[in-house]
Protein backbone atom coordinates (compact mmCIF):
# COMPACT_ATOMS: atom_id res chain seq x y z
CA UNK A 1 0.00 0.00 0.00
CA UNK A 2 1.40 3.39 -0.94
CA UNK A 3 1.96 5.89 1.84
CA UNK A 4 0.08 9.17 1.65
CA UNK A 5 1.65 11.95 -0.38
CA UNK A 6 3.20 13.43 2.72
CA UNK A 7 4.64 10.09 3.90
CA UNK A 8 8.06 8.68 3.19
CA UNK A 9 8.78 5.32 1.64
CA UNK A 10 10.58 3.94 4.68
CA UNK A 11 10.86 0.43 3.22
CA UNK A 12 13.20 1.64 0.46
CA UNK A 13 15.58 4.13 2.08
CA UNK A 14 17.72 6.15 -0.31
CA UNK A 15 15.93 5.09 -3.47
CA UNK A 16 14.38 8.52 -4.14
CA UNK A 17 17.67 10.37 -4.74
CA UNK A 18 19.03 7.44 -6.75
CA UNK A 19 15.99 7.56 -9.04
CA UNK A 20 16.48 11.27 -9.57
CA UNK A 21 20.25 11.00 -10.11
CA UNK A 22 19.90 8.10 -12.54
CA UNK A 23 17.33 9.94 -14.61
CA UNK A 24 19.49 13.05 -14.80
CA UNK A 25 22.63 11.06 -15.59
CA UNK A 26 20.79 9.49 -18.54
CA UNK A 27 19.85 12.94 -19.79
CA UNK A 28 16.12 12.32 -19.46
CA UNK A 29 13.54 14.90 -18.49
CA UNK A 30 10.94 13.99 -15.91
CA UNK A 31 8.28 13.92 -18.64
CA UNK A 32 10.30 11.66 -20.98
CA UNK A 33 11.29 9.19 -18.27
CA UNK A 34 7.73 9.03 -16.95
CA UNK A 35 6.31 8.38 -20.43
CA UNK A 36 8.79 5.54 -21.08
CA UNK A 37 8.02 3.99 -17.70
CA UNK A 38 4.26 4.25 -18.17
CA UNK A 39 3.89 6.70 -15.28
CA UNK A 40 2.61 10.23 -15.00
CA UNK A 41 5.27 12.94 -14.45
CA UNK A 42 3.59 13.75 -11.12
CA UNK A 43 3.87 10.14 -9.96
CA UNK A 44 7.54 9.88 -10.97
CA UNK A 45 8.19 13.18 -9.20
CA UNK A 46 6.68 11.75 -6.01
CA UNK A 47 8.92 8.67 -6.33
CA UNK A 48 11.97 10.89 -6.74
CA UNK A 49 11.10 12.95 -3.67
CA UNK A 50 10.28 9.94 -1.50
CA UNK A 51 6.59 10.78 -1.20
CA UNK A 52 5.54 7.54 -2.88
CA UNK A 53 6.95 4.01 -2.69
CA UNK A 54 7.54 2.24 -6.01
CA UNK A 55 6.11 -1.22 -6.56
CA UNK A 56 8.33 -4.00 -7.90
CA UNK A 57 6.81 -3.71 -11.41
CA UNK A 58 7.59 0.01 -11.35
CA UNK A 59 11.16 -0.71 -10.27
CA UNK A 60 11.53 -3.21 -13.11
CA UNK A 61 10.29 -0.62 -15.61
CA UNK A 62 12.57 2.13 -14.30
CA UNK A 63 15.55 -0.23 -14.24
CA UNK A 64 14.93 -1.03 -17.89
CA UNK A 65 14.80 2.56 -19.11
CA UNK A 66 17.83 3.55 -17.01
CA UNK A 67 19.83 0.52 -18.16
CA UNK A 68 20.43 -0.93 -14.70
CA UNK A 69 19.14 -3.66 -12.38
CA UNK A 70 16.60 -3.56 -9.57
CA UNK A 71 19.29 -4.42 -7.02
CA UNK A 72 21.51 -1.57 -8.15
CA UNK A 73 18.50 0.74 -8.25
CA UNK A 74 17.91 -0.08 -4.58
CA UNK A 75 21.54 0.56 -3.73
CA UNK A 76 22.36 -3.06 -2.96
CA UNK A 77 25.97 -4.13 -3.36
CA UNK A 78 26.10 -6.30 -6.48
CA UNK A 79 27.44 -9.81 -5.86
CA UNK A 80 30.59 -11.06 -7.50
CA UNK A 81 30.08 -12.17 -11.08
CA UNK A 82 29.79 -15.82 -10.13
CA UNK A 83 27.90 -18.66 -11.75
CA UNK A 84 26.62 -19.92 -8.38
CA UNK A 85 24.04 -18.04 -6.29
CA UNK A 86 23.47 -19.69 -2.91
CA UNK A 87 19.91 -20.01 -1.65
CA UNK A 88 19.91 -19.45 2.10
CA UNK A 89 16.92 -17.96 3.85
CA UNK A 90 14.49 -15.68 2.07
CA UNK A 91 15.61 -12.27 3.30
CA UNK A 92 14.84 -10.01 0.38
CA UNK A 93 13.91 -6.39 -0.16
CA UNK A 94 10.31 -5.20 -0.13
CA UNK A 95 8.58 -3.10 -2.76
CA UNK A 96 4.92 -2.26 -2.16
CA UNK A 97 4.26 -5.57 -0.46
CA UNK A 98 6.24 -7.68 -2.94
CA UNK A 99 9.28 -9.42 -1.45
CA UNK A 100 12.14 -10.35 -3.73
CA UNK A 101 15.61 -11.81 -3.54
CA UNK A 102 18.30 -11.92 -6.22
CA UNK A 103 18.50 -15.37 -7.80
CA UNK A 104 21.04 -14.51 -10.48
CA UNK A 105 24.18 -12.50 -11.08
CA UNK A 106 24.32 -8.77 -11.65
CA UNK A 107 25.04 -7.06 -14.95
CA UNK A 108 23.69 -9.80 -17.22
CA UNK A 109 21.12 -9.83 -20.02
CA UNK A 110 18.76 -11.93 -17.89
CA UNK A 111 17.75 -10.82 -14.41
CA UNK A 112 16.51 -13.55 -12.09
CA UNK A 113 14.52 -12.94 -8.91
CA UNK A 114 12.81 -15.05 -6.29
CA UNK A 115 9.57 -13.24 -5.52
CA UNK A 116 6.84 -13.42 -2.90
CA UNK A 117 3.56 -11.88 -4.06
CA UNK A 118 1.01 -11.03 -1.34
CA UNK A 119 -2.67 -11.72 -1.93
CA UNK A 120 -4.26 -9.13 -4.21
CA UNK A 121 -1.15 -6.95 -4.56
CA UNK A 122 -0.99 -5.04 -7.87
CA UNK A 123 -3.86 -7.12 -9.27
CA UNK A 124 -5.07 -4.13 -11.31
CA UNK A 125 -1.66 -3.00 -12.60
CA UNK A 126 -1.23 -3.80 -16.30
CA UNK A 127 2.33 -3.77 -17.65
CA UNK A 128 3.55 -3.43 -21.25
CA UNK A 129 7.27 -3.11 -22.04
CA UNK A 130 10.00 -4.60 -24.26
CA UNK A 131 11.56 -7.89 -23.24
CA UNK A 132 10.61 -11.42 -22.26
CA UNK A 133 9.40 -12.76 -18.93
CA UNK A 134 9.42 -16.25 -17.47
CA UNK A 135 7.94 -17.20 -14.13
CA UNK A 136 7.68 -20.51 -12.29
CA UNK A 137 5.30 -20.98 -9.37
CA UNK A 138 7.02 -22.47 -6.32
CA UNK A 139 4.17 -22.19 -3.82
CA UNK A 140 0.61 -20.91 -3.77
CA UNK A 141 -1.61 -20.17 -6.77
CA UNK A 142 -1.08 -17.36 -9.23
CA UNK A 143 -3.51 -15.74 -11.67
CA UNK A 144 -1.89 -14.38 -14.83
CA UNK A 145 -3.57 -12.13 -17.41
CA UNK A 146 -1.97 -12.19 -20.89
CA UNK A 147 -3.92 -9.82 -23.08
CA UNK A 148 -7.57 -10.87 -22.78
CA UNK A 149 -6.75 -14.39 -21.58
CA UNK A 150 -6.69 -15.41 -17.91
CA UNK A 151 -4.60 -18.35 -16.66
CA UNK A 152 -4.57 -19.91 -13.18
CA UNK A 153 -1.19 -21.38 -12.28
CA UNK A 154 -0.45 -23.93 -9.53
CA UNK A 155 2.93 -24.97 -8.08
CA UNK A 156 5.02 -26.44 -10.88
CA UNK A 157 3.30 -24.36 -13.60
CA UNK A 158 5.20 -21.71 -15.53
CA UNK A 159 4.55 -18.88 -17.98
CA UNK A 160 6.89 -17.58 -20.70
CA UNK A 161 5.70 -14.59 -22.71
CA UNK A 162 6.71 -11.49 -24.59
CA UNK A 163 6.49 -8.45 -22.31
CA UNK A 164 4.85 -6.35 -25.03
CA UNK A 165 1.77 -8.44 -24.29
CA UNK A 166 -0.31 -6.50 -21.71
CA UNK A 167 0.07 -8.55 -18.55
CA UNK A 168 -0.64 -8.56 -14.85
CA UNK A 169 -0.46 -11.11 -12.07
CA UNK A 170 -1.99 -11.61 -8.65
CA UNK A 171 -1.77 -14.21 -5.90
CA UNK A 172 -5.03 -16.12 -5.49
CA UNK A 173 -4.37 -17.63 -2.04
CA UNK A 174 -4.66 -15.56 1.12
CA UNK A 175 -1.12 -16.59 2.03
CA UNK A 176 0.18 -15.23 -1.27
CA UNK A 177 2.43 -17.01 -3.75
CA UNK A 178 6.13 -17.56 -4.25
CA UNK A 179 7.75 -17.77 -7.65
CA UNK A 180 10.96 -17.65 -9.63
CA UNK A 181 10.94 -14.73 -12.06
CA UNK A 182 13.32 -14.07 -14.96
CA UNK A 183 13.15 -11.11 -17.32
CA UNK A 184 15.24 -9.82 -20.20
CA UNK A 185 15.67 -6.41 -21.80
CA UNK A 186 15.28 -7.57 -25.39
CA UNK A 187 12.09 -8.27 -27.33
CA UNK A 188 11.39 -11.89 -28.15
CA UNK A 189 11.68 -12.88 -31.84
CA UNK A 190 8.54 -14.97 -31.28
CA UNK A 191 6.31 -12.03 -30.34
CA UNK A 192 3.88 -12.95 -33.11
CA UNK A 193 3.17 -16.40 -31.65
CA UNK A 194 -0.18 -17.18 -30.05
CA UNK A 195 -0.28 -15.80 -26.52
CA UNK A 196 -1.92 -18.90 -25.15
CA UNK A 197 1.10 -21.03 -26.07
CA UNK A 198 3.14 -19.24 -23.43
CA UNK A 199 1.68 -21.26 -20.57
CA UNK A 200 3.36 -24.55 -19.67
CA UNK A 201 1.88 -27.09 -17.29
CA UNK A 202 3.74 -30.01 -15.84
Amino acid sequence: MNPPDGGAADELPGIAPRLRDLRRSRGLTLETAAQRAGLSPAHLSRLETGRRQPSLPMLLGLARIYGTTVSELLGETPPERDAIIRGGTFEGAEADGWMYRQAGGSGRAMQALRVRVPHGAQSDLVRVHPGEEWLYVLAGHLRVWLGDTVHDLAPGDSAHFDSLTPHRITAVDRDGAELLFVHTLMQSPAAELCLGSGIHRR
